[in-house]
């Protein structure tokens, strides 16, 4: 797993983990059900404190992202797909939305944005 922390950043550092991690697991890059590092062992990989990526891990496993199985390990949970879904959904929106902005000051008609939604959609 793959995070990168900047230390230049405004956002706290395990709100930099928590984020990371919910687009890894929105994207499908953590499949439900995939365990997870243990806190210590990120902690490592990460060189930052413990207490830290607790913290990450309690928000992920409130947003229902993570479970942790007592004397098992922490897994990607596999009840959050309606929520991944409705999370999804939301960026989508406001990409969408930005886009249509963006299309409205150019000048571009509904029609011209609609059309180019359907070249790039039909282009992957």
């Amino acid at each position: 797993m793959e995070i990168i922390l900047s230390n230049a950043s405004d956002r706290p550092i395990y709100e930099q983990i928590t984020s990371q991690i919910k687009e890894m697991i929105m994207k499908g890059a953590l499949k439900p059900g995939e365990p997870m590092p243990s806190m210590r062992k990120l902690a490592k990989d990460l060189h930052v404190s413990v207490i830290t990526t607790q913290r990450a891990y309690d928000d992920l496993s409130r947003d229902g992202f993570i479970v942790t199985v007592p004397a098992k390990g922490t897994f990607v949970s596999t009840q959050n797909q309606d929520f991944i879904k409705e999370e999804n959904l939301r960026r989508i929106e406001k990409l969408l939305s930005d886009a249509a902005a963006l299309g409205r000051e150019n000048g571009l008609s509904l029609d011209e944005l609609k059309a180019t939604l359907e070249v790039v959609y039909e282009d992957k």
